[in-house]
């Protein structure tokens, strides 16, 4: 099987989101121990990464990014039961 470069840049995008989701678990966990409750890390981890995204790429990048969330957690994608799957 011949991968072209898109085939590539998909995999190593996948990788990293993996990385990335891999290193918030970590920071989640240890806020759990800490005592810190989850709508509070949520709030925190959603300021931080607007704020960085808007600062990267403006405010419509933003926008779109909670625009594909909001459709995603419609969908369901992100309720407990799905994740147990």
């Amino acid at each position: 099987m011949n991968m072209t470069s898109t085939d590539l840049d998909r995999l190593v995008a996948e990788e990293k989101k993996l990385v990335a989701i891999e290193y918030q678990n970590e920071v989640w966990a240890d806020g759990t121990l800490e005592g810190i409750e989850p709508e509070i890390m949520a709030e925190a981890a959603f300021a931080t990464a607007l704020t960085e995204l808007i600062r990267d790429n403006g405010e419509v990048s933003a926008l779109a990014l909670l625009d594909g969330l909001r459709e995603r957690i419609s969908a369901g994608e992100f309720s407990s039961n799905r994740i147990l799957q």
